[in-house]
């Protein structure tokens, strides 16, 4: 992905925003991206293209797993030196509780890192980060040029 060498050549290696708007499902999802500090928050705005299930109605499984992943691979781009976007070795997903039509939020804490594999924890939540609705546990393949 050109645009991460090309963000940090001007100054911009962690602006996550670019990067986020640089991944094409993440800009249809609607995805944005707010740093405290060194956390990079994802933010995903409810919309009705995001339901599942109309009855209750839910957030779709594979938006909320989709959301995990970007987040993880947004705090590892945020806190490495990668060119570019990590490729996924493995990914384990918990469904805690059923997505309402909210919005939803997403932070990510990169376990351990060595030279080729990050191990990163990433949980989303809506209104109260002390009950998240999902968590994922994976391990991220780090690719320097």
């Amino acid at each position: 992905m050109k645009l991460l060498l090309e963000l940090r050549e001007r100054g911009q290696g962690k602006d996550m925003a670019a990067v986020v708007a640089a991944i094409p499902y993440a800009r249809f999802l609607g995805v944005e991206v707010q740093q405290q500090g060194n956390e990079v928050i994802t933010v995903l705005p409810f919309t009705e293209k995001l339901i599942g299930n109309p009855i209750l109605p839910a957030i779709h499984g594979g938006v909320i797993g989709a959301l995990l992943e970007i987040t993880a691979l947004l705090q590892v781009l945020y806190e490495t030196a990668s060119e570019r976007l990590p490729k996924t070795v493995d990914v384990n997903f918990d469904y805690l509780r059923s997505g309402r039509a909210v919005t939803t939020y997403g932070r990510a804490i990169v376990n351990r890192q060595g030279r080729r594999v990050a191990n990163v924890r990433s949980e989303i939540w809506q209104e109260s980060r002390d009950r998240p609705i999902a968590l994922s546990q994976g391990h991220y393949l780090l690719q320097p040029l």
